[in-house]
């Protein structure tokens, strides 16, 4: 799949060191449009889309977030940690700043975790991007879909 012009320009802003030390990428070598494609099919198999998975993902922060940066329990499955930092970060399509933070859930029911952030959501929702493959923020839908099951 071909890259619009502001796609190539948000992927240079992905690349380690240009907004985060460690990028969005990851490992991927693939272009933001294939990765992009790949995740919406891999939504779709997991029966799910992007926009029920950021209602889920916020819905797990805002319920970590009265925990005050300790472990909190949601519904008898989920551990979720919310920790805040100082600091925006841009969205590397030049459409907003988000508060730099680190949310972490871990599914007791399966060991599954993930991290995210309130940018991650932003990424997802309006863009569809999950982040690139070893991007230590990366949305797996795999994971997700089996989080929301």
């Amino acid at each position: 799949m071909k890259n619009t012009q502001a796609e190539r320009d948000a992927y240079e802003q992905m690349k380690p060191g240009a907004i985060t030390a460690q990028g969005f990428l990851g490992t991927d070598i693939r272009s933001l449009a294939d990765i992009v494609e790949a995740d919406l099919e891999a939504w779709r198999r997991g029966g799910t889309d992007p926009d029920t998975a950021a209602d889920f993902l916020e819905k797990l922060r805002d319920l970590g977030q009265k925990g005050l940066g300790e472990p909190t329990g949601v519904d008898g499955r989920w551990v979720v940690t919310a920790g805040d930092a100082r600091g925006l970060l841009p969205c590397p399509f030049h459409d907003g700043t988000f508060h730099k933070n680190s949310i972490e859930v871990v599914d007791e029911r399966t060991g599954a975790r993930l991290v995210y952030s309130d940018l991650s959501i932003h990424l997802l929702r309006t863009h569809r991007f999950c982040q690139g493959t070893g991007s230590p923020f990366r949305l797996d839908p795999e994971i997700i879909a089996a989080m929301m099951q």
